[in-house]
């Protein structure tokens, strides 16, 4: 039987979650599928549960590497992909049994290049869908994939920076099913997050959906995102998230430069990176960092003054904010560390009791 999708799983010591999201894969009511499980160097007991599950499912197979992280495991796992159809499933995530037949019958019938749904954070207590104010379908074609959705993914503008909480939503790659031919043709691949931080995914889409032709938004919240893992790569303290992003956005923008992108491309990376003070001041202030708070001050002030920051600034438009999103991003173009500490605090509290 020939695979229709082929499922890539970046495996690094996750033995407490690894059945719940191979499960959830094998029982997906499109059966023609493989599961490409890369075994990311785990010390612990994934790589035995894996053979235990290709024992039973053929349909399993498993890449064994040395440990170089998830966009080097989801490089290795592009490499032997075999379906003309690719998705990404995170392993200590899972995904509801018609996600990939619904992808799959949208991508044949609308001749997609690139399929999304939307999806639902898990927090172990309760669960929370991520609302998108779209219609149930919406399909780009042509122009439009650059215009709308990859210049999107690059940044926000006019109406959208009111949601910085959205600015990365669309970015994902584990919420979309590709067209193989577009990676391979182009030679597409993820950026080690040494070298980016993070948002491998967003800079992933930017480039497949340059090359797309057709894109479609399904929203239906398909897959369940777990956000109670404490040892995710999206958790702790990063000293040197700062320089990663401005790598980041020095190869968004090169990419921009390279392919003749227009200037509201520009314009969206600036709202981009102001939004991301969000994130570098959430960084600065995280439990993981234990530096003093007068010197995290200090931090958060070399920050807001750095020349790229204090150019983007400039060109930023605060009017579509909500009243508390305004007072924050105030704090920050004026460059007042404390009142940025404070409410960066207030809202980290804030985000914990109402996640």
């Amino acid at each position: 039987m020939d695979p229709k999708v082929s499922i890539i799983v970046p495996i690094y010591n996750v033995e407490s979650y690894l059945s719940r999201c191979l499960d959830s894969l094998l029982s997906q009511s499109l059966k023609e599928i493989e599961i490409i499980a890369v075994n990311d160097g785990s010390i612990d007991n994934s790589l035995e549960m894996l053979k235990q599950y290709a024992k039973e499912d053929k349909r399993i197979v498993i890449i064994e590497k040395e440990n170089g992280g998830v966009s080097s495991a989801r490089n290795e796992g592009l490499l032997v992909a075999k379906a003309p159809y690719i998705g990404f499933v995170d392993p200590d995530d899972w995904i509801d049994k018609e996600m990939y037949e619904q992808l799959y019958q949208s991508a044949i019938q609308d001749k997609a290049d690139i399929v999304m749904c939307t999806y639902t954070r898990e927090f172990g207590t309760h669960a929370k869908e991520k609302k998108f104010k779209m219609p149930e379908k919406v399909c780009y074609k042509n122009d439009e994939v650059q215009l709308e959705v990859m210049r999107r993914l690059v940044g926000p503008m006019k109406e959208e920076v009111a949601n910085p909480e959205l600015l990365d939503a669309w970015g994902t790659v584990w919420s979309k099913l590709y067209r193989a031919e577009i990676i391979r043709e182009n030679s597409l691949k993820f950026i080690d997050l040494k070298r980016i931080g993070t948002n491998e995914d967003s800079l992933f889409n930017i480039h497949t959906c340059y090359y797309a032709n057709t894109f479609v938004f399904l929203n239906k919240p398909f897959y369940h995102y777990w956000r109670s893992n404490e040892t995710s790569v999206t958790s702790g303290y990063k000293p040197n998230l700062k320089d990663q992003w401005f790598t980041l956005y020095s190869m968004i923008e090169s990419f921009l430069l390279e392919k003749n992108m227009p200037e509201p491309f520009y314009q969206a990376l600036n709202n981009r990176i102001c939004l991301n003070t969000l994130g570098l001041g959430l960084n600065t202030i995280s439990k993981s960092n234990k530096e003093p708070v007068l010197k995290k001050i200090k931090k958060l002030s070399s920050i807001l003054s750095d020349k790229r920051i204090k150019r983007s600034y400039k060109q930023f438009e605060m009017i579509y904010f909500p009243i508390v999103w305004r007072a924050f991003y105030f704090c920050a173009k004026s460059r007042f560390a404390t009142g940025f500490y404070v409410m960066l605090v207030a809202m980290n509290s804030l985000r914990k009791l109402i996640r």
